[in-house]
């Protein structure tokens, strides 16, 4: 049977902003022309005999995987909403209901054949031997054909502290039976480890029949079987995507797959896996897996170095000058520029509790805003005035909406665009602009086959994206939702 990738697009990337925030967490983040979740989708594209993969991820994110899956030509792809995140072990779970079937379907009526192996993957990690990795894929397929649950065991190349490792039992015929799961150890139990052999990282890839998974997961972790169950059940489909009952996956327990099932089941292997693979978690991990020129630094985007040694110097937009510098990491985006020692990157996640404490919007969304029509970004924000530019895809339309307390004058510089304002309906072209009055319902949508742009002025005492109604809408937005 064909094997059903999982790729899990949980977690919001702290140790890596500001390029990585809340709701554009860091799979999703331009690395350079890439990224992490565009390596993920191009790593199991040379993958033998493949299913439609399924894709786990959240409302906020929905539409960025939708884009980028559609960018790597994976149009018949599975994606699965969740309500809020409940860790690896339920959403691994929703994936292997998906991959059987109805629930109905899993009462006795249906072998282990009648399903291929499930191979679940991060989204957030990197590969730098793509043959190891589809080697290592197959003998973790033959031993999940076995009746194994299988983990992907780095082979270890230092005392590593910041991993999990797993001690192998005896060998099998496609890699070995676990002897035991390590938490992450202090470096003296790290070099022990090392020097004595049999033991490797704890990788977070697995594979195994979804219905073996499953059968696991209720033996030992029945509430969250019982919940993901109940929300998978309850789900609907909106547009291209399936959403699981909000209520009981809320009641799910909130655990990860090795805490619930790898580390209590009998049945858990390792395949060795030697592949140059890295989890990129932070800076200095992005820093150690990027190509670097002479003086051993990466250079993203727009970037004058001037006798800097060692560095990660990235651009957004702007031009980043350094001179003199050794062992930095510097990282511009329209709103905020990180400077930083590379031997500290790891304790990023305390700035990004101070802008948590401080209620600072840098921690959750860029300039630049994604949304399902396209994007806005803000231009210029002052008192009683606010700009954006916005571009809508083509053929792509915005809510019918309303404002309370701001008017708005929207020019077209490039594309046509069809605007209803009360009424009215108007075709404006290049140069051409309207005039939305507060508290009149308008709607914005791009007619055409290019991209339309705009420049959107706001007036009014009160410019937050929040002073929204929505009328309707063709992405199952609803007023408290996200704005435009």
């Amino acid at each position: 049977m064909p094997l059903r990738p999982v790729i899990l697009c949980g977690g919001s990337g702290a140790r890596l902003w500001p390029l990585s925030r809340s709701l554009y967490p860091k799979q999703f983040m331009d690395l350079g022309g890439h990224s992490l979740f565009g390596d993920t989708l191009n790593r199991i594209r040379d993958l033998p005999d493949l299913a439609a993969p399924i894709i786990v991820c959240n409302e906020e994110q929905r539409f960025l995987a939708a884009a980028q899956l559609q960018a790597a030509g994976f149009a018949a792809a599975i994606i699965i909403l969740e309500p809020e995140g409940r860790n690896t072990a339920p959403a691994i779970a929703v994936a292997a209901l998906a991959a059987l079937g109805t629930p109905e379907s899993l009462d006795g009526r249906v072998d282990a054949e009648d399903s291929g192996p499930l191979l679940a993957l991060p989204s957030d990690h990197a590969l730098r031997d793509q043959a190891a990795f589809a080697e290592a894929v197959d003998r973790a397929a033959r031993l999940a054909d076995d009746g194994r649950l299988v983990t992907f065991g780095i082979v270890p190349d230092k005392a590593e502290t910041g991993y999990g490792w797993i001690e192998r039992g005896e060998e099998l015929p496609d890699g070995y039976a676990v002897r035991r799961f390590v938490e992450k150890p202090d470096i003296g139990k790290a070099e022990a480890m090392l020097a004595q052999g049999g033991f490797y990282w704890n990788s977070g890839m697995f594979c195994f029949t979804p219905r073996l998974y499953l059968a696991e997961l209720e033996r030992h972790a029945p509430r969250i079987h019982a919940c993901v169950r109940e929300a998978f059940a309850k789900r609907h489909t909106d547009m291209d995507f399936i959403r699981l009952d909000a209520k009981a996956f809320a009641a799910c327990p909130s655990d990860s797959i090795d805490y619930a099932v790898m580390e209590k089941t009998a049945l858990a292997a390792v395949t060795p896996l030697n592949a140059g693979w890295s989890d990129l978690g932070s800076w200095e991990s992005v820093y150690l897996n990027a190509n670097k020129d002479t003086g051993g630094n990466v250079l993203v985007g727009d970037v004058l170095a001037e006798s800097v040694k060692n560095s990660y110097l990235h651009s957004s937009g702007r031009l980043v000058a350094a001179l003199g510098l050794s062992g930095v990491v510097v990282v511009e985006t329209g709103d905020a520029v990180l400077v930083a020692d590379k031997a500290r990157a790891q304790e990023i996640k305390s700035i990004v509790g101070r802008l948590t404490r401080d209620g600072r919007a840098e921690k959750d969304t860029h300039l630049r805003v994604f949304r399902p029509w396209g994007w806005y970004e803000t231009l210029a924000l002052g008192d009683r005035f606010q700009v954006k530019r916005i571009m809508v895809n083509p053929g792509a339309t915005l809510s019918l909406q309303m404002h309370h307390h701001r008017a708005e004058h929207w020019i077209v510089v490039r594309g046509t665009g069809r605007i209803s304002v009360g009424e009215k309906n108007l075709l404006l072209h290049e140069d051409q602009s309207g005039y939305i009055p507060l508290g009149v319902k308008h709607r914005l949508s791009n007619p055409g086959k290019l991209p339309l742009e705009i420049i959107e002025v706001q007036s009014g005492a009160y410019l937050g994206e929040d002073d929204i109604v929505r009328f309707e809408d063709d992405y199952g937005r609803d007023a408290a939702s996200a704005p435009l």
